[in-house]
Parts: C-alpha cells; sequence; structure tokens
C-alpha cells in the first residue's frame, strides 16, 4: 500500500490529467517505444511550435483520468509505452503525431484518440491529419475569393488592349470594385 504522500501525489496527477483531457479538444495516444533522446526532443519542440500538449503518462495514471471524462473505451489502449498529446485545435495533435509516425516508421505508433469527449479510430486520426494546417485553408480561401476580382482585371486589360488604349488608362477608367 502506497503511503499517504505518495497517493495524494498521484491523486494530483490524475486530477490535472482529468482537466487537461476535458478542456482538449482533441487528444492522441501514441506509443513511443524506441525513439532516441534527440527525435524525442525534436517531437516535443514541433508539438510546441504546434500548440500540443505532449508528455509521457503512466497507464494507470491515464486510465483513471479516462474513467473521469467518460473515455472508458480508450483502456484497452493503455500498454506498453505511452505518452499523449492534446490540442484545443482538433486537427494539431493528429497531424503531428502522424507526421512523426511517418518520419519514424515502426518505433512511434499512433494508438487511438479521441475528439470532443468521444474515442477515435486510428483511420478517423489519419484523415484529421491529412487536412491542412488554418494558416494554409486560409490562404486557400482568401485565393478563391480574390480569383473573380484577377479575372476581372485580365478581361479589362485585354478589352483595352484591343481598343488600343493603354491598360492603365482602362483600368482608371473601370469603376472600382467594391
Amino acid at each position: 500500500m502506497p503511503n499517504a504522500k505518495v497517493l495524494s501525489e498521484k491523486q494530483a496527477i490524475v486530477a490535472e490529467l482529468t482537466e487537461k483531457i476535458q478542456k482538449a479538444t482533441a487528444g492522441v495516444i501514441v506509443d513511443y517505444k524506441g525513439i532516441t533522446v534527440e527525435e524525442d526532443t525534436a517531437l516535443r519542440k514541433e508539438c510546441r511550435e504546434g500548440g500540443v500538449d505532449y508528455a509521457v503518462v503512466k497507464n494507470t495514471l491515464l486510465r483513471f483520468a479516462f474513467n473521469n471524462t467518460g473515455l472508458n473505451d480508450l483502456d484497452d489502449l493503455l500498454n506498453g509505452t505511452t505518452s499523449l498529446a492534446l490540442a484545443d485545435d482538433p486537427v494539431a495533435p493528429a497531424r503531428v503525431m502522424a507526421d512523426y509516425a511517418k518520419k519514424l516508421d515502426g518505433k512511434f505508433e499512433i494508438k487511438g484518440g479521441f475528439m470532443d469527449g468521444k474515442p477515435v479510430d486510428l483511420a478517423t486520426i489519419q484523415s484529421l491529419a491529412s487536412i491542412p494546417a488554418l494558416p494554409v485553408l486560409q490562404a486557400q480561401v482568401l485565393g478563391t475569393m480574390l480569383a473573380p476580382i484577377t479575372g476581372l482585371a485580365v478581361v479589362l486589360k485585354q478589352i483595352a488592349e484591343k481598343n488600343g488604349a493603354p491598360a492603365e488608362e482602362a483600368a482608371a477608367e473601370a469603376p472600382a470594385a467594391e
């Protein structure tokens, strides 16, 4: 039987894990066996840059935290070496962990995860990982919105050149886009 001090420390860890899991939009459980210190350091750096909270966690403590949050279905994944990646962005932990799993083929495996308080399978995590980063998506939307304006400018230039007027004059005479 552990002494009272050790027991209270473990209860505090479980309480902190429970709180982090409840606040996180998504999480990914990973088996990290076989990675080197350098690889782990690089992974942690990528996680920090991606806004992902990454930590190695004891299976028993994580099991208690999952049971506190209603994620009991994930208990079967808690064997061997386990780490947990959490984030507010539902795509970030999946993307970072999937990229790293590809880099370290065989040494680093995704076990499963959760999103919005519900367990998700490996296929869901892989599909989340394939979604482009938010800045890329924003650039794609902006490009889509600007395409008609760019097309209009090209058409006006062609009309002006066809009529023999310099392109700058045609652009100046055209009504401004609102």
